[in-house]
C-alpha cells in the first residue's frame, strides 16, 4: 500500500513539472510575442516621425516640390547642390548631386550663398549670390536647365540677373502672380555696408529684371535692430533685412523675410503682406507688421531662427516651414546652422502662425501622405 501511495505521489509531481514547464513554455512564448509587437509596433511610430535637425549642417535651406519629390538645397559655399527625395525628413540618405561648382576665379567664384530652385515654363532656375572674394562684389546670378529631373541634363549658366543699379545683392528668391513674375533680393541702398533692405523688381523672363528696383521694407523696428560687430570697428553695426520668402495663401501674399543680424540670436521671421492682383511694385501695396511672427526658443535650445522658405506635406493638406537655426546660443553665422522643419497653421486675421521653434530632437510627425 505504501509503494502505491509511493508512486501516486511521483506520478502527481511528474505530472505537476510539466504543467509548470508547459506554463513556463506558454509564458515565455507570449512574452516573446509581447517583445516582438513592441519592437514592431516601436519601428512603426518610428517611420511615422522624425526630429530635427534634418542634417548636422545646412544654412540658408529651401525646398521646392514637383512631381513627387522634394529637392533641397543650402548653401555650401562652393557649389550648387540638390538633394532629391519623397521623405523630406530622410535627408540624409537622400540622393544628391553638385550640379554646378564654382569657377576657380572670377565675379562669382566665391561664397556661394543661398541657392534657390525654381521652375518656370517648364524649365529650372537656380538663382544663388555669389562674389570675387570680397563681400561688397555680391551679386546675383542664375542657371537653366530644360530637364524634367534638375538632376539630369545641363546647367547651362545665364548669368548676372540685377536691375539698372547693380547694386550689392544676395538671399534671391522668386515667385508668380496673376501670370506676372518678380524677383526678390536683399540689397544695399548704396554702395557701402550698412543696412540691407528687401528690393522687389519685375521679371522680363526669368532671367532679366526688365523694371527699377522697389524698396518694401527696411530695419525699421528694435527687435529687427540687432546687430552689432565687435570684431569690425569699420562698421560696427548692421542692420539687416535679408532672407526674402513668398507664401502665397487664398489672395495673400506674405513676404516672409529674416530681420536682425545672421551672427546673433535674435535673427527671426518677420512679415510684409500685400493682397494677389495689386500692384506688387507699388510699396503702398505692402503693410509690414512691427512683430516678429518666429523666433529663437531659448529654453527650447533654438537660436537665430531664420532664411526659411516652404512647402507642402506630400497629400497637399499641411503647411510646413524650412528653416535653419543653432542649437547653441552665440554660434553665429557659420556651419553650426542646421535645417530644420515643422507644421504651421493660421490666424483668424489670416496671417501664418509658424509657433514656438520646436526644440531639438523632440519627436515630430512626418508630413500627411
Amino acid at each position: 500500500m505504501a509503494g502505491n501511495i509511493t508512486q501516486v505521489v511521483r506520478d502527481e509531481a511528474v505530472r505537476g513539472a510539466r504543467r509548470v514547464a508547459l506554463l513556463r513554455s506558454v509564458l515565455w512564448r507570449t512574452l516573446c510575442l509581447l517583445v516582438v509587437a513592441t519592437a514592431v509596433h516601436a519601428q512603426t511610430d518610428a517611420a511615422k516621425t522624425f526630429h530635427n535637425p534634418l542634417l548636422p549642417v545646412g544654412p540658408d535651406p529651401w525646398v521646392v516640390a514637383d512631381n513627387g519629390f522634394y529637392y533641397y538645397m543650402n548653401s555650401t559655399g562652393t557649389n550648387l547642390t540638390i538633394w532629391k527625395t519623397r521623405d523630406i525628413t530622410d535627408l540624409a540618405h537622400a540622393e544628391k548631386k553638385a550640379v554646378w561648382t564654382a569657377p576657380a576665379t572670377g565675379p562669382y567664384a566665391k561664397d556661394i550663398w543661398a541657392p534657390e530652385l525654381h521652375r518656370f515654363d517648364g524649365k529650372w532656375y537656380i538663382y544663388f549670390a555669389a562674389d570675387a572674394g570680397d563681400n561688397e562684389s555680391h551679386r546675383i546670378y542664375v542657371l537653366e536647365n530644360a530637364s524634367r529631373d534638375p538632376l539630369a541634363g545641363s546647367w547651362i549658366f545665364k548669368g548676372k540677373v540685377a536691375d539698372a543699379t547693380d547694386k550689392w545683392a544676395i538671399d534671391a528668391t522668386a515667385f508668380e502672380d496673376r501670370g506676372q513674375k518678380y524677383l526678390l533680393w536683399s540689397g544695399w541702398e548704396g554702395d557701402k555696408d550698412g543696412e540691407q533692405r528687401i528690393y522687389i523688381a519685375h521679371l522680363k523672363d526669368p532671367s532679366t529684371i526688365d523694371s527699377a528696383r522697389v524698396m518694401l521694407s527696411y530695419p525699421k523696428y528694435p527687435k529687427e535692430l540687432v546687430g552689432d560687430l565687435l570684431d569690425r570697428p569699420a562698421i560696427p553695426h548692421v542692420s539687416v533685412n535679408e532672407g526674402p520668402e513668398i507664401l502665397q495663401h487664398g489672395e495673400d501674399i506674405f513676404l516672409v523675410y529674416s530681420g536682425s543680424a545672421c551672427w546673433t540670436d535674435y535673427y527671426s521671421l518677420w512679415v510684409v503682406r500685400a493682397k494677389s492682383g495689386s500692384n506688387l511694385l507699388d510699396p503702398s501695396s505692402w503693410s509690414k507688421y512691427d512683430h516678429p511672427f518666429f523666433q529663437q526658443n531659448r529654453e527650447g535650445h533654438v537660436y537665430g531662427t531664420g532664411h526659411n522658405g516652404f512647402f507642402q506635406s506630400p497629400d497637399g493638406k499641411e503647411d510646413w516651414i524650412i528653416y535653419h537655426a543653432n542649437s547653441k546660443p552665440g554660434d553665429g553665422c557659420g556651419d553650426k546652422r542646421s535645417p530644420r522643419i515643422q507644421k504651421f497653421g493660421w490666424n483668424a486675421d489670416g496671417t501664418p502662425n509658424f509657433g514656438e521653434a520646436v526644440a531639438t530632437g523632440v519627436s515630430l510627425e512626418k508630413p500627411s501622405e
